[in-house]
C-alpha cells in the first residue's frame, strides 16, 4: 500500500498507484464499510476480523499498522492503542469479488480483548474423519512450529525458547551445532535411544532457526519434494 503519491509506505512494499485509486476497487456495504480477516503473516493463523472504512483503510496505510470501524461505538479504534496489542501490516489482499480484505500483521501480542492469540477458539464442529496414523505423522513438527513462532512473539519469561531468541542468531547457531555433535556422537556409539534423544534436539533447534530467520517450514519440505520428483 502506498501514500498519495504511490510510493512506498510504511506496510513494506510497493504498489503502484496512490490509495484513493486502490480504495476504489473496494466493494464498499452500503454503510461505506468492508470486512477485514486480519491473518498472522508467520504462522498463518486467523486472528480476527473487523471492519474498515475509507478512512479507517487510509488510517492503516499511514501508520503500518490496523485501524478499524467499530460499528457498536460508530468510531475509529487504532488496534493496540491501550493495549500495547498492536499488529504491524505487511501485506494487503482483496479477494475474488472485491468484497472482503485479507491483512497479513505481525502481532505484538494477543488479537482477542479475552487475551487469547486467536478470536476464533471455539470449535463448533470437528472433522467427519480423524486423521490417519500417517496423516498424523508429522503434526507435532506443525504444532511445534507454531509454539515456536508464538514464542518468539509473547517471550515469555522463564521459557528456553525465550532464552534463545534473546540471545540471538550467534547462540541458536551454536545450539544447533552442538546438537549436531551429538547426533554424530550417538550415531558412532549405535545408541538407538540416545540417537532418538539427540536427534529431537537437533530438529528442535533446527526450527528456532527457521523461525529467527523467518523461514517456514514448508518452503523446506517443498524443496525437498523438488528434489525428490527430479
Amino acid at each position: 500500500m502506498t501514500g498519495e503519491d504511490g510510493k512506498q509506505g510504511n506496510m513494506g512494499y510497493t504498489v503502484f498507484r496512490p490509495i484513493k485509486e486502490i480504495a476504489s476497487d473496494i466493494k464498499w456495504d452500503e454503510r461505506g464499510l468492508v470486512p477485514a480477516i486480519v491473518q498472522d503473516a508467520s504462522t498463518k493463523q486467523v486472528l480476527m476480523m473487523a471492519y474498515m472504512n475509507e478512512e479507517s483503510f487510509r488510517l492503516s496505510a499511514e501508520k503500518g499498522e490496523t485501524v478499524f470501524w467499530s460499528r457498536s461505538r460508530n468510531e475509529l479504534w487504532h488496534k493496540g492503542a491501550t493495549s500495547g496489542n498492536t499488529q504491524r501490516i505487511v501485506g494487503v489482499k482483496l479477494d475474488c469479488d472485491g468484497d472482503t480484505l485479507l491483512i497479513e500483521v505481525i502481532p505484538a501480542g494477543p488479537a482477542c480483548h479475552t487475551g487469547a492469540t486467536t478470536c476464533f477458539e471455539r470449535p463448533l464442529a470437528q472433522p467427519e474423519q480423524a486423521p490417519t496414523p500417517r496423516e498424523q505423522r508429522f503434526a507435532i513438527l506443525d504444532a511445534l512450529e507454531r509454539t515456536i513462532a508464538q514464542r518468539e512473539k509473547e517471550m515469555p519469561e522463564g521459557a528456553y525458547t525465550t532464552y534463545l531468541f534473546d540471545k540471538g542468531v550467534d547462540k541458536i547457531l551454536k545450539k544447533v551445532g552442538e546438537e549436531a555433535a551429538e547426533v554424530i556422537i550417538a550415531a558412532k556409539n549405535r545408541s538407538a535411544d540416545e540417537l532418538r534423544y539427540e536427534a529431537s534436539d537437533l530438529i528442535f533447534h533446527l526450527l528456532v532457526l527457521l523461525q529467527e530467520q523467518k523461514l517456514p517450514l514448508d518452503d523446506v519440505l517443498q524443496e525437498l519434494e523438488r528434489r525428490h520428483k527430479k
